[in-house]
């Protein structure tokens, strides 16, 4: 099976969708620390304690981290397969 990375008009087509996955995976993640700091400093339930907030924030910053971890090896994978080309 061919990676995505194989093919440049792929590669190019998976930038936009992988960097807009990322791209709401730490909004999400800095919405639910802002949650979790919120309820804390007002003492108050909101839907969660303030720790699961900030768990979920924790999952939300990993779960970004991954689509751009791909595109660079994407790009590194590409670009020296590039040089040694020429």
């Amino acid at each position: 099976m061919p990676h995505h990375w194989e093919d440049p008009k792929e590669l190019k087509a998976s930038v936009p969708r992988e960097g807009l996955i990322g791209h709401v995976c730490w909004l999400l993640g800095v919405v639910f620390a802002v949650l979790g700091i919120i309820g804390d400093a007002a003492d108050v339930t909101l839907g969660l304690e303030p720790t699961s907030w900030f768990l979920l924030a924790i999952v939300a910053f990993v779960a970004g981290i991954v689509p751009f971890i791909e595109l660079g090896i994407a790009w590194y994978l590409k670009t020296t397969e590039t040089k040694k080309e020429e």
